[in-house]
């Protein structure tokens, strides 16, 4: 498997982490946020386990059906994806 996917991975999940830790310091702080679909489509496109770490360390976003649901499916779907890249390529 191609290292530029590693990388890719390994950026978007940081990302996507610091994203969590930045929106939850300015819903505390009161400043302008991060939009919900911004913070999902991290998940979306390769971040989903920076994005779930995220959600527990900062213990933001937790109580939202929507993130409950869709990160942890991305997750999983991104496992899948890294398997099969893995394994049959």
């Amino acid at each position: 498997m191609n290292i530029t996917i590693w990388y890719y991975l390994i950026i978007i999940n940081v990302l996507a982490f610091g994203a969590y830790g930045i929106d939850k310091w300015k819903a505390k702080t009161k400043k302008w946020r991060i939009p919900e679909s911004t913070l999902l489509g991290f998940a979306a496109l390769g971040g989903a386990l920076g994005c779930f770490l995220g959600m527990q360390i900062f213990r933001h976003k937790t109580q939202h059906t929507s993130f409950r649901i869709i990160v942890p499916l991305c997750l999983v779907l991104w496992i899948g994806i890294l398997a099969y890249l893995i394994f049959f390529q």
